[in-house]
Parts: C-alpha cells; structure tokens; sequence
C-alpha cells in the first residue's frame, strides 16, 4: 500500500496542485466587485435615549459576487445596521464588522470603511410649548386681520434634552392670506425643518378672522 502511495508521488503532488488551481480559476470566472456608500441605520436604541450626533452618516463598502448579479444589485438589497441596545448615555465609540452588513447570500463583504463611529446619546425629554402661527401677505384693500384663533394653543414636544430645552415655541407652516377679503380656516403642519423633535399631533387648526375696515 505505501509503495502504491509513493509511486510517482511528484506527478500526483502536481496533479492536485492542478486542480486547485482549476478550482479557483473556475469559481474566479464572473466575479466582480463594487464599492458602495451604505446609510448607517442606528437600531435598538435604549429607551429614553437620543441620538444626538453621530460622526458617520454612512459607510463605505466593497461587495464580490457574481458579475452578473453585481450588476444588478439594488440599494436596498445592502443594509448597515449597528445595535445599540447595550449603549449608554454621553458619548461612545461603537465598532462596524462585515457582521453588521446585510448583503444577499450570493455575495460577500471584502472591505468597509471606516470601521468606527463616535455616537453621542443624551437622555429624552418630553415639553409643551405654545404654537406660534405664521402669517404672510395682507388682506385685499379695506380689509385687515381681525384676530388668529389656534387650535389647540399648545403642543407636546419629545427629543433629546439638549434639542428640546432650546425650544420656547413652535412655528407653523406659513398661511398665505394675500388679497382675501373674508375669513380663513386652514389646518396647518408645524415648521420642524432643522429640529431633531417629535411632536403628538401632526397638525394644527388656524382660523385666520379677516374684517372690513
């Protein structure tokens, strides 16, 4: 059995190494690779916690797989998701693996960069503030505003500390009433543009009393 082992044991050591290489070359055949920015998505933050501020928005990722399928891969098919359940209050370092991205079974992470994100938690905070209607134009000539009525006055606000304590009211949406000449009903969205908050309710009603001079 040894010497059958042994027998032309360079020829059989130069055919298996053959057929490694065919393997590779053969599964090698097709493949492609991209790169891709991918949202980092925050999940499982601890209740009562916001995130503030975050150093990274997204994350750069190279993807391999079949050519034909890379081709055809869709934003949506790639997600970055960081778990955020054991986070803590202030500031922190948390790390991204390939473990973090979700990619279709066909194909395989190969680099991601960065590989870390400073996040900052503040606690959550809940506020009522009084709701500031914003009026433009004037009414038509012999006309003026006789009084704004809003419904309700007030609304409940949530987000982090910080975000929430600067807030002392919160404007609408702007209510256009250039060249009316009788009274206007509107229910109207609250301005939030550039404030990280949440409110109760989505809208409020304004009830604008225009009168003849």
């Amino acid at each position: 059995m040894k010497k059958l082992l042994l027998e032309n044991i360079w020829m059989k050591i130069a055919a298996v190494i053959l057929a490694v290489v065919l393997w590779f070359f053969v599964t090698s055949r097709g493949q492609s690779e991209i790169s891709m920015e991918v949202p980092l998505e925050l999940r499982n933050i601890p209740g009562g916690l916001e995130s503030v501020k975050q150093s990274i928005k997204a994350v750069s990722i190279n993807i391999k797989g079949q050519e034909r399928l890379i081709r055809n891969i869709k934003p949506s098919d790639v997600r970055v998701n960081l778990d955020l359940s054991k986070a803590k209050k202030g500031k922190g370092t948390y790390y991204i693996g390939k473990d973090n991205v979700k990619v279709p079974s066909t194909m395989a992470v190969t680099n991601l960069n960065p590989s870390s994100v400073m996040i900052d938690l503040e606690e959550t905070v809940i506020k009522t503030v009084p709701v500031q209607p914003v009026i433009t134009g004037r009414p038509t000539r012999g006309f003026f505003i006789g009084s704004v009525e809003i419904n309700p006055k007030e609304v409940t606000i949530e987000g982090a500390r910080a975000e929430v304590g600067r807030i002392k009211s919160l404007r609408t949406e702007p209510i256009d009433i250039a060249d009316l000449d009788e009274t206007y009903v509107q229910d109207v969205r609250f301005d939030t543009a550039g404030r990280n908050v949440r409110t109760e309710i989505q809208e409020v009603g304004v009830k604008v009393v225009i009168k003849r001079k």
